[in-house]
């Protein structure tokens, strides 16, 4: 019996805590009804790409000579970077909403080339390292899926695809990635409603849909000797973790 009256009383105290949470003041409680609106954003990410590396290889230089090597490419770290932007949404109904970014993504990428043909101190292979600085553009374009909001918080689910231009790329690097880029991006969120703006920190993962290595690349090298490297990779796809603030 006492077992019985601690849970009626457990369960009193429980929703007299929820009306009580009910009965809150909302912040901005038609902001939501806007059928467009406008922000900002700001964040940081985290980078890597994903090589195919093409393994024994034999390379002729311009001399007429040949030489056999077997060198592996992998960016051995997520390097982070920040991105910007502004954005646009249109509301759709109740429930989902369709958004458009533009933004700008700066940030490296830090490869590291193993020649496992050419042993340093016969114990380690010969390593070269380039940094891959990345300037995109992008314009994402996202489908968001809202639940109702309750209180000042309202939790969300997005997924779209990502355009981006490639500003970035020298012409002496080892590997260049081409101009172009598409991704998927999915990820989920929540708005919070506070008295002057609405704050949405938001968490997506991004993967590149196309082959983003500049195949023409080898051909424009100056230095010869970088070719070995430069023909190691046949494809690369790269991915991104951002976390974004937006300010609505």
């Amino acid at each position: 019996m006492k077992r019985f009256f601690y849970i009626i009383t457990l369960l009193t105290t429980l929703t007299t805590n929820a009306l009580a949470q009910e009965r809150r003041v909302q912040n901005r409680p038609y902001t939501d009804l806007r059928k467009f609106h406008f922000g900002v954003l700001v964040g940081t990410h985290l980078q890597d790409i994903e090589f195919e590396n093409i393994g024994s290889q034999v390379v002729t230089f311009e001399n007429g000579s040949t030489s056999e090597t077997l060198i592996t490419c992998d960016q051995d770290r997520w390097d982070g970077g920040f991105n910007v932007g502004v954005l646009g949404e249109l509301r759709l109904n109740s429930n989902f909403a369709f958004r458009v970014a533009p933004a700008m993504y700066f940030g490296a990428r830090h490869l590291t080339f193993r020649n496992l043909r050419n042993i340093e101190a016969g114990i380690e292979p010969k390593e070269q390292r380039q940094d891959l600085k990345t300037a995109y553009i992008s314009a994402a374009c996202d489908i968001i899926f809202a639940a109702q909001r309750f209180n000042n918080h309202r939790p969300y689910i997005m997924a779209g695809i990502n355009p981006m231009i490639n500003l970035s790329g020298k012409d002496d690097d080892f590997i260049k990635l081409k101009r172009y880029d598409i991704f998927l991006e999915i990820g989920a969120g929540c708005d919070f409603y506070l008295p002057y703006f609405k704050l949405r920190p938001e968490l997506k993962f991004l993967y590149g849909l196309t082959n983003t290595l500049d195949q023409t690349h080898a051909s424009s090298l100056r230095d010869k000797n970088k070719l070995p490297y430069t023909q190691s990779v046949s494809q690369a796809h790269s991915k991104m973790v951002v976390l974004t603030f937006h300010f609505e």
